[in-house]
């Protein structure tokens, strides 16, 4: 058992964190607003507005907030995890950021004496409420293998992937395939429509032959449902889009396909739709063939 600091109570954090207190941890979640905190609270663990109050005596900090200015905000600073944690604890990034302030806050997390993990994860929030998320992990072999039972107790697939910052290059990857097949589902599913054909069958049979996938399995239905309640919104999967674009800008590769994919998932925000889940996609796809 361990004591865990537990930063950021949304759709994904929440659930993690109940999952680790779950597993007979001592957590103590931390969220800016008191209604997620008092639904952990209800669940069994401690609760907190206080990021220093939260971290301090704890083994193991995990922060799992939206974005690279959300991190930083709440490890960096006076008020801030770095300067309250004590030596030696693991600090794990759940959170989806960019690989190079991954990689810096690392190394600021070090100069702390704390030892930083990024890893973040795919599997959307029924994979964090089912304990079964893929992480992709960043940072040294040793404390990876120190973390091992706050992973297993929040994941199924977890792979040490490389120094800090893999672990969120491997995420922008993953976020990458992610919004392309949604996008080619999207457009099957509005083809299948328009020429009338039975698509739940449609569905199921595609989805036993080499068009088969994750995506195809959790979001044709959701299509066809035409519910977008968010398991993972359309705002963050843009964001995650945003890094995917510029880090492949830097590095000299060309992604036309995520290129275009982002553009649509951007219009999509632009217009309002942010807080509907990234199968949301389907909605534009369909409009645009006048449906």
């Amino acid at each position: 058992m361990a004591r865990i600091a537990f930063i950021g109570l949304g759709i994904m954090g929440l659930p993690m964190a109940k999952n680790l207190l779950a597993a007979g941890n001592e957590v103590i979640g931390v969220n800016r607003s008191q209604g997620a905190v008092d639904a952990f609270i209800a669940a069994g663990g401690e609760g907190t507005l206080s990021v220093a109050e939260a971290v301090s005596g704890a083994e193991v900090i995990v922060t799992m907030v939206p974005d690279s200015p959300d991190v930083e905000g709440v490890v960096s600073g006076p008020e801030g995890a770095f300067a309250h944690a004590d030596s030696g604890a693991l600090w794990i990034d759940f959170s989806s950021i960019r690989p190079d302030v991954s990689a810096r806050l690392s190394a600021d997390a070090r100069a702390a004496g704390l030892r930083p993990l990024d890893a973040p994860v795919s599997g959307g929030e029924p994979g964090a409420i089912d304990g079964v998320l893929s992480i992709m992990v960043g940072g040294d072999a040793a404390d990876f293998s120190a973390a091992q039972a706050v992973f297993e107790a929040v994941g199924k697939t977890i792979v040490h992937v490389g120094p800090s910052g893999a672990g969120q290059t491997v995420k922008a990857a993953n976020q990458l395939i992610v919004a392309v097949n949604i996008q080619a589902l999207s457009e099957a599913v509005v083809f299948l429509e328009a020429y009338g054909v039975d698509t739940d069958a449609a569905l199921q049979v595609l989805g036993g032959g080499l068009a088969g996938s994750k995506v195809l399995d959790q979001k044709g239905q959701k299509m066809l449902d035409r519910n977008f309640d968010p398991g993972f919104r359309l705002a963050l999967h843009n964001k995650d889009l945003g890094i995917v674009t510029s880090a492949a800008r830097e590095a000299g590769v060309v992604v036309p396909l995520g290129s275009a994919v982002a553009q649509l998932v951007s219009a999509l925000v632009a217009r309002g739709d942010g807080g509907l889940d990234h199968s949301g996609l389907f909605k534009l796809t369909n409009e645009l063939s006048g449906k």
